[in-house]
């Protein structure tokens, strides 16, 4: 597969979930592809497969069958040291809970992961402070999680996942745990990082204010896309009311597939 552009792209994904004698399908014949640059948002109700998705295309799983590539990468048969190569390299996490480690300072929190990478793009401490300074935490370097607000801890745990220059950056309900506020700031800073590095940034949202602010939206209803294109299309919002009356109705999978 050629690079050309595209930073992901998924061939038929499936992926089946046990649960003692049953069996879930969690995703059902995903293909997706994704140019370096796009922001996508992925919703969806519970147990449609999103953080599955996710999980699936940040090499944290094996899909049953199908295929992942990221950057011209086929993860889907990686060893384990290779796979965590391509994870360390290629892709940023962000998830709801910020993971940062309490005894560390914004700056050695971000400076870690370059000091972990196995060969090194950047200085930890200058690429820490650049990171920082562009997320608008320049005067928050030296303070523990503890005196940072949420936002301004989810803002560090971006500038952490954009530490060694992801081609591809993944929020699983970055903005979750945050008030109104915090997550305004840190969408823009999402925005800001996608526009200013050219970083493909992929986001799982069940908040559709949130998805009404990214350039591409895709709907996943019971591990199907049913949906893939703009946000305010009206083809976008037929798919928003299909998951809403599946959700109203209970036809929803028992298990969440995350």
């Amino acid at each position: 597969m050629s690079a050309n552009g595209l930073v992901l792209q998924t061939e038929n994904l499936q992926k089946e979930l046990k649960a003692g004698e049953v069996t879930v399908q969690a995703l059902r014949g995903v293909s997706l592809s994704v140019m370096r640059g796009e922001f996508l948002g992925v919703i969806g109700p519970s147990g449609s497969g999103k953080s599955t998705l996710l999980g699936l295309i940040g090499g944290l799983d094996n899909p049953t069958t199908g295929k992942v590539w990221i950057d011209g990468i086929d993860i889907t048969n990686l060893n384990e040291r290779a796979l965590t190569r391509v994870r360390n390299e290629k892709i940023g996490f962000i998830f709801q809970f910020f993971n940062l480690i309490p005894t560390l300072t914004a700056l050695e929190n971000v400076a870690l992961p370059i000091q972990f990478a196995r060969q090194r793009k950047f200085d930890p401490t200058k690429r820490a402070k650049e990171l920082l300074d562009l997320l608008g935490l320049g005067d928050r370097l030296h303070h523990r999680p503890t005196q940072l607000s949420g936002g301004q801890q989810q803002r560090v745990a971006i500038a952490r996942s954009l530490a060694n220059a992801p081609a591809l950056l993944l929020c699983d309900e970055p903005t979750g745990s945050l008030d109104t506020s915090s997550s305004e700031t840190v969408m823009k800073a999402l925005r800001d990082v996608q526009r200013s590095m050219n970083t493909t940034v992929i986001i799982v949202t069940h908040n559709m204010e949130i998805a009404s602010q990214v350039d591409r939206l895709v709907t996943l209803v019971d591990g199907q896309l049913v949906a893939d294109v703009d946000p305010h299309s009206s083809a976008q919002m037929a798919a928003v009311k299909l998951f809403k009356e599946k959700r109203a109705t209970g036809e929803m999978s028992v298990i969440h597939p995350k």
